[in-house]
């Protein structure tokens, strides 16, 4: 009787298909196995997984070995996701909703030929992109990410989930960001005429805000607040840009002290960018809170615990392994490896 066996024997427990002993060598861990590790690997600190598996399985593998095996695959998966998908020919589902955005992870570099690595690291943080598509009234979207690529390659992945999602040749992409302008290059690029780009409603609502301080005058703010929004949601943005025009601050001002020169200039490079009417006659978003969201559950519920630093190569594998989840394509991937 193998040690395992008689582990599972004292808890009563019947044996597992991936602690079979006719599976199992010395120092090794079936492919089954392999699995599971990924999976707590792919939640939870590398450190907190030895007991968990020990509780649910009653067997114990070390740290290191969890992290090894947990970066392999993740990397094969990474490997895996980057492809460039082709549109097929069909007509598609009529309108997708899509949204990207960059989150910052905590990442360390360490001088290898240094005699003493901990005390030759460099601290940092790095930008990941996270893109996301679904089709409208659908709550399944489809993820994509990239973190040491270029913002052609992120607007590849949001290209990428938008073609999971359904994506076809009568198909309406309807994007929504912040008001990055390589955002809405990429949907501009990459989706042509079918696609049109939105800025955050709530984005624009920030810079009306502080700008409000200088405008209300004698309204206020939450008045003249209300008042420039209803004309932004009718697009009359025109309206809004001449109430702002006459308080903008004198050229010398600077430029954190002048919120309503911000505010104007915001406005007026944006102003293909503002047709909230439409959106919101169509039943679609005007803000970008689903991809502020799924930074939390996709990206910051691993990458970004309390204290950790991450590789910039292992972060890019993980962050590829966590989108497999997201996509609910964990189970394709061992099928493909088994």
């Amino acid at each position: 009787m193998t040690v395992i066996e008689q582990i599972f024997r004292k808890k009563g427990q019947q044996l597992r298909p991936f602690v079979d002993s006719a599976c199992v060598r010395n120092r090794s861990c079936s492919l089954p196995l392999q699995r599971v590790l990924v999976d707590f690997g792919a939640d939870h600190p590398f450190a907190c997984v030895p007991k968990k598996l020990e509780e649910h399985y009653g067997i114990y593998v070390g740290t290191s070995t969890i992290q090894k095996i947990t970066e392999q695959h993740a990397s094969k998966m990474h490997e895996q996701e980057k492809v460039v998908l082709v549109s097929p020919n069909g007509e598609g589902c009529a309108i997708q909703v899509g949204e990207i955005d960059g989150c910052m992870i905590p990442i360390v570099s360490i001088n290898e030929n240094a005699k003493d690595k901990r005390k030759n690291k460099t601290l940092g943080w790095k930008e990941a992109r996270l893109s996301l598509t679904h089709e409208q009234g659908s709550m399944t979207p489809k993820f994509g990410a990239v973190f040491q690529g270029s913002v052609d390659d992120a607007g590849q992945s949001l290209l990428n989930t938008a073609i999971l999602a359904g994506f076809g040749q009568n198909t309406h992409f309807h994007g929504v960001g912040d008001g990055a302008s390589w955002i809405a290059n990429q949907v501009a690029d990459k989706f042509g005429t079918q696609g049109s780009y939105l800025v955050d409603f709530y984005h624009v609502c920030e810079y009306l805000a502080e700008a409000a301080k200088s405008c209300a005058n004698d309204e206020d703010n939450y008045s003249w607040m209300e008042t420039q929004k209803n004309d932004l949601k009718n697009n009359e943005y025109k309206k809004v840009l001449a109430h702002l025009k006459p308080n903008i601050e004198a050229d010398d001002i600077d430029e954190d002290k002048a919120p309503v020169r911000a505010c104007h200039r915001y406005l007026s490079n944006r102003t293909d960018q503002l047709d909230y009417k439409t959106a919101i006659e169509k039943g679609l978003p005007i803000g970008s809170g689903e991809i502020e969201s799924a930074h939390r559950y996709v990206i910051q519920k691993r990458l970004k615990l309390s204290g950790a630093w991450w590789k910039a190569a292992n972060a890019d594998s993980m962050l590829a392994l966590r989108v497999v989840r997201a996509n609910d394509k964990f189970d394709d991937y061992w099928k493909k490896v088994a």
